[in-house]
Order: C-alpha cells, then structure tokens, then sequence
C-alpha cells in the first residue's frame, strides 16, 4: 500500500542530498593524550615575543558583551582564542566541543599546560585558587560559598614555598609522566618560572603581569547587567572547564596570528571533522600585526565559518566588540 505524505518526491530526493554532501561533525568527545601532543607539536609555529608581560589578563571589560554573545553563537560549537585564563571564562558559558588557544609566545602554551594539571588536581574551585596559588585552604573555606568569599579567605593565607614545590613536583610529574609530553629541559624551567610566579603574587594583585588587575579583581567582574560569568564563579562553570582539560580539550598552540601555520592546521582540523568555528575571540593582537596584516585576513578568511561566526575583540579602554567573521574579511577585502 502506497503511503500519500504530500511531501513532492524531488523535494525527498534534494533532501537526501543535502544530507549526504554535509559531512557530519566528527569532533572527538575526548583526545588521547598522544593526539592532543600531536596538535600542539605539529601545528605550532616556533615561538615568538611580545613586548609586554603577559601572565593573567588585563582586561577588565571582558565580560561586558557576554549576553550578547551568547545570543549570536550557536552552543556547543568550537571556539579559537587567544591569551590566559579569560579564555577559559567564555569556554564555561559557551560550552564548545573543542578549543584551540593561541599565542606567539611559547611561554603562554606552557602556562596552559600548567592550568591543565592544576584543574586536573583540583575538585573544585576551592582547590583550584589553594593549588594557583600554593595556600593552604582554611577549614572553614568550602566550595559552597561565593567567589567573593573565597578570593576575600585566600587573601589572608600566606604562600608556602614547601608547597609550591610540592605542587609543582606534581605538575611536572603529571604533565611528564602521566600525560607523556615531551617537555624540554627549558620548558620545565620556564613552566616552573611561571607557577612560582602565582605563589610569589598572591589573589589579589598581580604587578608581574602588564597592568593586571590581580586576580580576585578578575575573578569577581560583572556584565553589564551584574552577572558575573567567570569561570571560577560558579561550581557549574568550573566544573564545565575542568570536564574539557580532563578530556584533553582545550589545546594551546604556539602561534602567530599573521604566520603561516598554526591558524590554517586548527581551520583544517574543524573542516576535517566536518564542522564550522563558532568563535574566535582575538582581544587586541589586532593593534600589533600591522605589518602581517594581509597574512592575518588570509588566515581568517581560509578558517571554516558560517553566517553565525562570531568575532570577538577587547578595545583597550572600551568595552568588547563583536563582529561577523564573513563581514570582517568581506569587509576587509573592498578596503584593500
């Protein structure tokens, strides 16, 4: 017996179609941890420098254009930055399959590889800032209270350099021996550097990094509406970034914005698995590329987007901006 669906047969078949010329999205649910080394090995560039220091973010209006954001990107989706833990802010309330983290310095892909062991070590965001920061968690302190309530506790706990070495004997043997990277004798020098760093700063400032408003100050940053979306927050948002580094999901790389490598391999690692980047969040390495300008637009225009590609930039004293990938590069290409 024929079954009548007013569905036009040619409209079933331009369906079927389209369904087999889509490739389906392949993103892994987890990387080894051979395949996640694999793409920080093979698609970084050798790293460069950076005329400030840069070890947490000084960027205070980060969180301005979060509501709006979250309108325009599609949710668990795949996301590129740049730059420290403000990343893993708009990781948390974007939820992606996979990110990619870039920056010319070889220094901030160590750093990360750091915050992996320190999240993987850490339960909850209470022994995620007793771990940074190599404090010794007061009894009274549980992961039930605010973010506030738990940088103001911090701030009153001293570093212990007994721990700091501890912590960090683990780090490396985790990072080494449980994980397998190939660390060099310099990196695990520069890595060491860096997590010091943290203990010697303490919660609430940072004079280390350029201009950083330390990290209590960060931490506790609002929208414009008052809602803070940081990572550290809430126990669902840190829980959120954790699940990602345990699953090896949020990849550094070492790479220029203008050079020839890094951006195209992690564009070609989305096409390969047949899905599209959601955002890139680029803050202001657009104020230093002038004169790779053209290779950066190349970069971005060979990068798989869509209609719903968002481009996310922090303006130096003003709020955050965002921008249609597609625009920008049409846009971009008519100026020149």
């Amino acid at each position: 017996m024929r079954v009548r669906t007013g569905i036009p047969a040619a409209f079933v078949v331009l369906f079927a179609l389209v369904l087999v010329a889509a490739p389906a999205d392949t993103l892994p649910a987890q990387l080894s941890d051979a395949e996640y080394w694999r793409l920080i090995t093979d698609f970084s560039e050798p790293g460069g420098s950076f005329q400030l220091e840069i070890i947490t973010s000084n960027e205070t209006s980060y969180q301005s254009l979060m509501p709006d954001l979250m309108k325009l990107a599609k949710p668990g989706g795949t996301y590129f930055g740049v730059g420290p833990e403000q990343n893993f802010t708009y990781i948390a309330a974007l939820q992606p399959k996979i990110a990619f983290i870039f920056d010319i310095r070889r220094d901030m892909m160590l750093e990360h590889l750091m915050y992996k062991s320190v999240f993987e070590m850490s339960a909850d965001r209470v022994e995620f800032v007793s771990t940074l920061f190599s404090r010794r968690t007061p009894p009274q302190l549980t992961d039930a209270g605010s973010v506030q309530t738990i940088f103001q506790t911090f701030s009153r706990v001293p570093a212990e350099s007994a721990l700091a070495e501890a912590h960090l004997k683990e780090i490396l043997t985790r990072l080494k021996v449980t994980h397998g990277f190939k660390l060099t004798a310099v990196d695990e020098s520069r890595l060491r550097a860096i997590y010091l760093t943290f203990a010697r700063e303490g919660v609430l400032n940072f004079s280390s990094s350029y201009m950083s408003p330390g990290y209590s100050g960060l931490m506790t940053l609002t929208d414009r509406n008052g809602k803070n979306w940081g990572f550290l927050s809430t126990k669902e948002n840190y829980d959120r970034v954790r699940a990602m580094h345990q699953r090896n999901l949020i990849v550094p790389l070492v790479g220029d914005f203008g050079g020839p490598k890094a951006l195209r391999m992690a564009g070609q690692y989305l096409r390969d698995h047949g899905t599209m980047l959601n955002v890139f969040y680029v803050s202001n390495v657009e104020d230093y590329i002038d004169g790779v300008w053209t290779q950066y637009l190349n970069n971005i225009a060979s990068l798989p987007m869509d209609s719903s590609s968002v481009l996310l930039r922090w303006h130096i004293g003003q709020r955050n901006s965002l921008a249609s990938m597609n625009d920008f590069v049409n846009q971009q290409r008519r100026l020149r």
